[in-house]
């Protein structure tokens, strides 16, 4: 960002003399718009060639004080120009602006405000499922090394609404509000909320009344880590195999199983099928725990074979990448 302004006060300084000096040749010497910046170019670069009309006093003191304040300038501009492109400085200016133009085409993509330790397992998992989602960050250093990696990222406040316009809320699927206090959260939250109000937003919650401000200005969901991890802790000290038996069913030996929602869509070949006809089990190797039934808008776990699967029902799956791949082509 720093850069990026550096080079723009640079070019704008130095067409700013061009301008001037061009402005000035016309009007002390009544010449063309061509020859007078052939003259200011001459001038500050001290080339040394022949002037295009006769110098008028007025002229001439001009071109002194454009060949002192140019000289420095032209310089200046072409060794910083120079120095950046040595360094990759224009390389990565090149690269944000690609990457500013990605983000303002966006749709249905995710929004994560805040890269603390939470931030960074969310974006994992986001790149894990290809799903497209922009950051939020105000720490330069850590919005840098997101940039070399690829990941979109906008530098600045989260809280502010300037900032979540820029990552396209208004056409966003989701947002998770990640920051480090609750009053950064609580005002994230109220500001997404009042840009789109349709929005699913999931909040961290830190301290124990949390949630219930943060549902209250406009969260779906609170998600408190600390409590989280209290709680597994405790289920590891009191309820060893039951913990245990959760460990398992996620790892097969060195294969890591998913728990996955797959959507059934209208056109699909599982649509009006029982779960006993779609053969799920046999054709991609999940083991289906549970549906949401859209019509009753009900959660069925462990659903009988004699189950139909109706469009927009979401099957929640477990097993591999691979696997839930094979189910997805299935359900569109």
């Amino acid at each position: 960002m720093a850069d990026r302004k550096k080079l723009k006060t640079i070019l704008w300084i130095f067409f700013g003399l061009l301008f001037v000096g061009t402005a000035g040749y016309m009007l002390l010497l009544n010449i063309s718009l061509v020859n007078a910046l052939y003259m200011t170019v001459i001038t500050i670069s001290t080339v040394g060639y022949k002037e295009v009309a006769v110098m008028t006093p007025a002229a001439q003191v001009f071109s002194i004080f454009l060949i002192f304040f140019g000289v420095g300038t032209v310089g200046y501009t072409f060794t910083s120009v120079l120095v950046m492109f040595i360094e990759g400085t224009i390389r990565d200016i090149w690269r944000d602006r690609k990457m500013e133009s990605k983000i303002q085409e966006l749709e249905h993509h995710y929004i994560l405000c805040g890269v603390g330790e939470p931030g960074r397992s969310i974006i994992k998992d986001f790149m894990r499922h290809n799903a497209e989602f922009v950051v939020i960050e105000d720490d330069p250093e850590i919005c840098e090394k997101l940039r070399s990696e690829g990941i979109m990222v906008i530098e600045g406040d989260a809280t502010e609404g300037e900032v979540l316009e820029k990552a396209r809320i208004e056409n966003a699927e989701g947002l998770i509000s990640a920051l480090s206090t609750d009053v950064d959260n609580i005002v994230t939250v109220l500001t997404a909320r009042s840009l789109a109000p349709n929005l699913y937003i999931i909040s961290r919650a830190i301290d124990h009344s949390a949630p219930e401000k943060l549902r209250r200005v406009g969260a779906d969901n609170t998600i408190s880590i600390d409590e989280i991890g209290g709680k597994r802790m405790a289920g590891m000290m009191m309820r060893p195999h039951i913990i245990s038996f959760l460990d398992v069913i996620t790892r097969v030996g060195d294969i890591e199983l998913d728990l996955e929602q797959v959507i059934v869509k209208k056109e699909s070949n599982l649509s009006g099928k029982t779960l006993r006809e779609a053969e799920i089990p046999q054709k991609t190797g999940l083991i289906v725990l549970a549906v949401n039934d859209q019509l009753s808008k009900e959660m069925i776990f462990n659903p009988s074979g004699n189950y139909r699967i109706e469009p927009d029902d979401i099957l929640i799956v477990l097993g591999t990448e691979e696997q839930v791949d094979k189910l997805l082509k299935l359900a569109d």
